[in-house]
């Protein structure tokens, strides 16, 4: 490969690791919890890091071999009952642990919704700046090429997915667990995931029965079948000028409409790959507020208000 060639698939996978991380976190942090036991799950054999992405000055997680579970509680008065999990974006190498998990997570709290903002292992990466793994790099390729192509179908599983669904359903057991400790109402926990974190959300949502939430919201995320008739009701967004998955939405629209299982579709016309609470004077702007709205018509919060 040449030089040029290898610097132009670096760029396009910061892009869509940055993507992930555009809104400045506030200073309240929620309750942490370990997804396991000390022990239970293989370590890395390297150090959890934080690093600051030059392109937007957020931080990125990377080398996740320890999963938590961030509890951010809503006020007493404002309580639904209502829990949603929250999976940041990342491509399974890092996390954009505030724009697409705690900044989401407090808005939640405010509508009176528990709100829990999943820390999941990742893929181990280089002891660099860059934190590019050879094996993300193939994945990219295939990933743009499809983007142009249309084909495959679906995103192969990426190296990192499988430890990430295992946390996921790990999170759902536990949120289960504690659901009376937290007034959770057993039928109302939910998964909401960005990027990354929306193939783990759709991997969940059409998987196992024990580890299947009740709702789901799937943000710019990928294709992942099949699905059952009785997949978890999905709320799916994404916009028509994504460089990475433009066609994910109405695919995965289409699949859960097929199977019979609820579904409802906004796709943006601009608003790019992680367009998360950050303004970007588009209609994808409008996203978390479609969401509040699909959930009050599920019965899942009150009216919403500002």
């Amino acid at each position: 490969m040449t030089c040029l060639a290898k610097v132009t698939k670096l760029a396009v996978a910061i892009t869509l690791l940055s993507a992930a991380v555009t809104v400045q976190a506030g200073t309240a942090a929620g309750e942490i919890i370990p997804l396991y036991p000390k022990g239970v799950v293989a370590a890395l054999g390297v150090p959890e890091t934080r690093d600051v992405l030059r392109e937007t000055g957020e931080t990125m997680i990377f080398n996740v071999s320890d999963p938590t579970l961030e509890l951010f509680r809503p006020e007493p008065a404002r309580a639904t009952g209502t829990a949603v999990i929250i999976a940041p974006g990342g491509g399974f190498v890092g996390l954009g642990y505030e724009a697409g998990g705690t900044a989401v997570a407090r808005q939640l709290a405010q509508r009176g919704v528990t709100a829990i903002v999943l820390k999941y292992r990742t893929i181990r990466s280089p002891d660099d700046a860059m934190h590019m793994p050879e094996i993300h790099m193939k994945e990219m390729e295939v990933i743009m090429a499809r983007a142009k192509s249309g084909l495959p179908e679906e995103v192969p599983v990426f190296a990192g997915e499988k430890h990430a669904v295992e946390d996921g359903a790990r999170a759902m057991a536990i949120v289960r667990e504690r659901a009376a400790d937290w007034g959770i109402d057993l039928k109302r926990i939910g998964f909401l995931g960005f990027s990354s974190g929306a193939f783990l959300a759709a991997d969940l949502a059409i998987g196992n029965r024990v580890s299947r939430p009740d709702f789901v919201g799937l943000i710019y995320g990928g294709l992942r079948t099949p699905v059952p008739a009785d997949a978890s009701p999905a709320f799916i967004a994404g916009a028509a000028d994504d460089a990475f998955t433009p066609n994910d939405p109405v695919q995965l629209y289409t699949a859960w409409r097929k199977a019979g299982a609820p579904a409802e579709l906004h796709m943006y016309e601009r608003g790019g790959h992680g367009f998360d609470l950050k303004p970007k004077g588009t209609t994808s702007d409008h996203w978390f507020e479609a969401f509040l709205w699909w959930m009050q018509s599920r019965g899942l919060i009150a009216t919403v208000k500002d």
